[in-house]
């Protein structure tokens, strides 16, 4: 099967912005990216299913399995369209995160992609009070369209591992210009990055002007995070995500 992509709807895109958020370090970038497909009452147009993702299923909340997925949403906002990827799962290999990666890229750059971003965590030794939002990517003007996010971000964090990372390198590749939004957040397993996924959305909602009620994302993420919290350990425990807290890493 490799990767199969399941078309649900196909609505005519005019150069769509792509934003990814997957599991990884505090969940900042899924939190954030499920945060705006609710938020934002996006659609779901397509389900991507693959081989290689973990080879398991989901039991959920009303008893019954899920397979692992990827799923990419659309809204059209502010005669914009946008896409959102999100998932539980992350493909379980490095070739298979490269083979991913460049069939989503294709499919952007078949769709005439104006812009990708990831969303991410950096992973740091203790729970930052106000973490920090930074930026890198393969552009240097779209790294500077994100006001408020750091782009001085060498030697702040390693290799940008995962799919968050390898998105970047795929756009590159077919032209596209990405970027990488990576905020600081506490690196444990356990731990959701809740604060930071907050930070995050403050800068998409002034980039892209999403009209978010900034007052209100805290008791909005807080609902959301019961959600995920249910979904946390087992994303570690499948995808080996764990962290030593005493790691200063990144993943995507």
């Amino acid at each position: 099967m490799r990767f199969e992509i399941t078309h649900h709807s196909k609505p005519k895109l005019i150069d769509p912005i792509f934003i990814e958020g997957l599991p990884g370090i505090g969940n900042v970038g899924k939190i954030s990216t499920d945060f705006l497909v609710e938020n934002l009452s996006a659609k779901k147009i397509i389900d991507i299913h693959s081989d290689f993702f973990p080879h398991s299923v989901f039991v959920n909340e009303k008893n019954l399995i899920e397979v692992p997925t990827l799923e990419i949403f659309y809204k059209r906002m502010n005669n914009q369209d946008f896409l959102f990827l999100i998932g539980d799962i992350q493909p379980i290999d490095e070739p298979s995160c490269y083979e991913c990666c460049e069939v989503i890229t294709k499919y952007l750059k078949s769709v005439n992609t104006k812009e990708i971003v990831t969303l991410g965590g950096i992973g740091l030794q203790k729970i930052p009070k106000n973490p920090k939002v930074y930026v890198t990517g393969n552009d240097k003007d779209i790294i500077k369209s994100f006001p408020g996010a750091n782009p001085k971000i060498y030697g702040i964090v390693g290799p940008i591992i995962g799919m968050t990372g390898v998105l970047l390198g795929t756009a590159m590749k077919y032209n596209i210009p990405a970027a990488s939004l990576l905020t600081q957040t506490f690196a444990h397993p356990s731990y959701l990055g809740i604060k930071g996924a907050r930070e995050t959305l403050k800068i998409l909602n002034k980039k892209y002007d999403f009209n978010l009620e900034i007052s209100k994302l805290t008791e909005e993420i807080n609902e959301l995070e019961k959600e995920i919290k249910a979904k946390v350990k087992r994303i570690a425990e499948v995808e080996g995500l764990e962290t030593k807290p005493s790691e200063l890493n990144y993943f995507g």
